[in-house]
């Protein structure tokens, strides 16, 4: 996906998650995020969306620590929450290609790599107001929810610090089936190495096939792993839901 693209993807979300919030009202329980209310959910998302405009619009390479969440509630806080969504946006479509900025995953540049962390950091938590209300979380596109797969597969745990690890190896692939894309995930005691490719086969421990919507929310943990289509030894799938919640630092 381009940069326009995921800045377009990250308003779009930043909208849904409003509305949302705003239907469900701040102390309706966010279920997939056990122990969370709208308001934290709204909080914890501003305080992101508002430490990552600072970094894009100061520039330079060094780490910058963020204000805390803010002490608002009701109609104050979603506001808040509207102009920080708002400002992030315009921070990013007005950066220019050249733009320096600290970041935590290999990309192509600064720029790339804060659009695309924050159309899904948006996205996922658009997917958490929506599960307030009755009818649930509308669907995630399957191009972003591809890209998404990527991000998490090949970005966050690709790193050291992934707690994704495994007794013996073991090999789960996911398959999208609306846009073709494999993942071939090899677990073991180090960090999980990633595989992709529309051709893989050959033997593997676990393969789960589902719409790239669904393996995004599965790999989340924002979608029980009943409503996929699992084969094989649910182990890794055990593993994965157990050890896979990842932080930025």
């Amino acid at each position: 996906m381009r940069i326009a693209e995921h800045i377009d993807a990250l308003e779009t979300a930043g909208r849904a998650l409003a509305g949302a919030a705003e239907a469900a009202g701040p102390d309706a329980e966010v279920p997939t995020c056990p122990g969370w209310r709208v308001r934290d959910l709204l909080r914890h998302t501003t305080m992101v969306h508002r430490w990552v405009t600072g970094l894009v619009v100061e520039g330079g390479g060094e780490y910058r620590a963020g204000a805390s969440e803010p002490d608002l509630d009701g109609a104050a806080l979603l506001a808040h929450y509207r102009e920080g969504h708002a400002g992030l946006v315009a921070a990013l479509r007005a950066a220019p290609e050249t733009l320096t900025a600290w970041t935590f995953l290999p990309a192509p540049s600064p720029l790339a790599f804060w659009a695309r962390r924050q159309a899904h950091e948006t996205t996922v938590h658009r997917v958490d107001a929506e599960s307030a209300l009755p009818e649930g979380p509308g669907p995630v596109g399957a191009a972003l929810a591809a890209d998404g797969v990527d991000e998490l597969l090949a970005g966050f745990h690709a790193r050291e610090r992934s707690r994704v690890r495994a007794d013996r190896p073991r090999t789960l692939r996911l398959r999208a089936t609306d846009t073709g894309d494999v993942w071939t995930v090899r677990l073991s005691a180090a960090p999980p190495v990633t595989e992709r490719g529309g051709t893989a086969s050959g033997p593997v421990d676990t393969e789960v096939s589902a719409s790239a919507d669904r393996l995004y929310l599965l790999l989340w943990n924002r979608l029980p792993a009943a409503e996929v289509t699992a084969t094989g030894d649910p182990e890794p799938l055990r593993l994965w839901r157990e050890t896979s919640a990842v932080t930025w630092s």
